[in-house]
């Protein structure tokens, strides 16, 4: 699964302005319960705006949760196709004071709107994306077709897993999990507020130390959207499980890339909608 870098060279990362950024504050509310009301102080999970900069070129806004920002921006950009592996980058410089992202390709690159467009994607959903399906995902998410066979206990303990995995969420309730795992072990946890953003650190960690996807499996914490099935498709993984519902367009390029898709993962029970042929279900 994991493979060696050998002699490869690695890219330069820094940091010019390390602040501790905040993923929690605490705030004094109004609780109401059982026709009582009080105050008290509950804690509340942080939004912050990340730039990012391409060889020059402001390319694009991630609201997102402050952690693992090295991780996000090399699995963005992955999942754009600016970089395919983690030697094309020659610098990656963060201010997180700043909230700026710079980013030098060994072979520089010229952002062109008609391919990208400059975008600001928010914590929801990723909207910004008008033509979301035809470019770069065509050419980016290919059927999936080695992927490893998987047992009911083997989803529900995984599920289960990525939730302790989760402190944050536990404190919040204000962000989605997405863990990297095979099909007995959870291998590396991520939280965000945006559901994408959790799926585009483990795509960066997985680019950056060079993780082959073949027995690798995806438990997630939100709705399996379509943008959610194209990431997962472009990470090469072609089993994603979730405790939420798939939408229908998800579910269709699902069909088409060949991953199997396995939704409402909850107390022991779930439901196959796609590629059943890798659960053992008998």
């Amino acid at each position: 699964m994991k493979t060696r870098r050998g002699d490869l060279p690695c890219p330069h990362v820094e940091r010019s302005a390390v602040v501790d950024l905040p993923q929690i504050v605490k705030r004094r509310i109004l609780r109401y319960e059982n026709g009582v009301t009080e105050q008290r102080e509950v804690e509340v999970v942080t939004e912050y705006a990340l730039t990012v900069f391409v060889d020059g070129q402001e390319f694009v806004t991630l609201v997102c949760t402050p952690s693992d920002l090295e991780d996000l921006v090399i699995g963005f950009l992955a999942s754009e196709g600016v970089l395919t592996s983690y030697e094309e980058i020659r610098s990656l410089t963060l201010s997180e004071e700043d909230g700026v992202a710079y980013v030098r390709l060994v072979t520089p690159v010229t952002i062109d709107p008609q391919m990208f467009g400059k975008r600001y994607i928010a914590s929801c959903c990723g909207k910004g994306r008008q033509s979301f399906y035809f470019y770069q995902d065509a050419a980016l998410a290919k059927p999936v077709e080695v992927a490893p066979v998987i047992a009911p206990r083997q989803i529900v303990s995984l599920i289960e897993r990525m939730q302790r995995a989760s402190d944050l969420f536990r404190t919040t309730g204000g962000v989605h999990n997405a863990s990297l795992c095979t099909v007995d072990q959870v291998l590396l946890s991520r939280f965000d507020i945006g559901r994408h953003n959790a799926l585009d650190k483990l795509y960066g960690y997985q680019i950056r130390e060079k993780w082959t996807s073949d027995k690798l499996v995806i438990a997630f914490s939100g709705r399996i959207s379509s943008e959610v099935l194209l990431k997962v498709a472009k990470m090469g993984i072609g089993i994603v499980l979730s405790k939420s519902a798939p939408t229908a367009l998800a579910l269709q390029i699902a069909d088409d890339l060949q991953l199997t898709t396995v939704g409402f993962v909850r107390r022991g029970a779930f439901s196959v909608y796609t590629h059943p042929e890798r659960v053992q279900l008998l």
